[in-house]
C-alpha cells in the first residue's frame, strides 16, 4: 500500500466506550515490548507515529492509526507486564475484551509473539480469546532478525506448536529492522478487503 497519511485519530481509555467509526480496523495485540509499535510504524513507513518505548507497559490505551482515510490500525494494549498492578491488568483485559466483542467494523486481529521464545500462558490465552471472539487470528513472530534462518524456522515450529495453530493458519516472521514481513502482513489485509468487496457485489447481483 502506498501510504499518503497516516495519523492518531482516536484514543480510547478504561472508561471509553468502543468508538463506532465508518472504516475497516485491524487489531494489533500482544505481550508488552513484544514490537507493536515498531511494526505499526514500519507499516506505515514513518518513524514514530506509533511511539515506542523500552518500557514495557507503555501503552495503556486503545489508539486507532487513521490509515489514507481508508482503514484504521489499531494498537491494543500491550499484557503480560509483571510490575503493573493486578487492578490495572484488569482494566487492560477489559478494555480489550470490550473491544473484540463490540467493535462493528473489525475485520482481522493480528497477535504479536516474539520469535525467540515460546508463546507464554498470556500469549496462549489472548489466542483462545481472539478464536472465541470469532476471529482467526494472524501470529506475527517479531524480531524474525535476532535468528539465523535455521533458529527462526525452528522457532516457527514452536509457536505453531505452542499456541495450537494448524498449518494453514498464518504465521508470519516480521523484522522492524528488515521490514521482512511487511508484504504479507499488507497482502493479509488487502486479502479481507478484497473478499469483503466481492461479497458485496455478490449480494448486490442477488437483489
Amino acid at each position: 500500500m502506498i501510504i499518503k497519511s497516516a495519523s492518531l485519530d482516536i484514543v480510547c481509555g478504561y472508561t471509553s466506550k468502543v468508538p463506532v467509526t465508518q472504516l475497516p480496523e485491524y487489531a494489533f495485540s500482544g505481550k508488552s515490548n513484544v514490537g507493536k509499535s515498531s511494526l505499526i510504524n514500519t507499516l506505515v513507513n514513518r518513524k514514530a507515529l506509533a511511539r515506542t518505548s523500552q518500557q514495557p507497559g507503555k501503552t495503556q490505551t486503545i489508539n486507532y492509526y487513521n490509515i489514507n482515510n481508508k482503514l484504521f490500525l489499531v494498537d491494543l494494549p500491550g499484557y503480560g507486564y509483571a510490575k503493573v498492578s493486578e487492578q490495572e491488568r484488569r482494566k487492560w483485559g477489559v478494555m480489550i475484551d470490550r473491544y473484540l466483542t463490540r467493535s462493528k467494523q473489525l475485520k482481522k486481529v493480528f497477535l504479536l509473539v516474539d520469535i525467540r521464545h515460546a508463546p507464554g500462558a498470556n500469549d496462549r490465552q489472548m489466542f483462545s480469546w481472539v478464536v472465541e471472539s470469532g476471529f482467526e487470528p494472524v501470529v506475527i513472530a517479531t524480531k524474525a532478525d535476532k535468528l539465523s534462518k535455521s533458529e527462526a524456522a525452528a522457532q516457527l515450529r514452536v509457536i505453531r506448536n505452542t499456541l495450537g495453530m494448524t498449518d494453514g493458519e498464518p504465521l508470519i516472521p516480521f523484522s522492524a529492522k528488515t521490514r521482512q514481513g511487511r508484504d504479507e502482513i499488507w497482502g493479509l489485509m488487502d486479502e479481507v478487503k478484497e473478499g469483503q468487496e466481492d461479497g458485496i457485489v455478490k449480494d448486490q447481483g442477488s437483489i
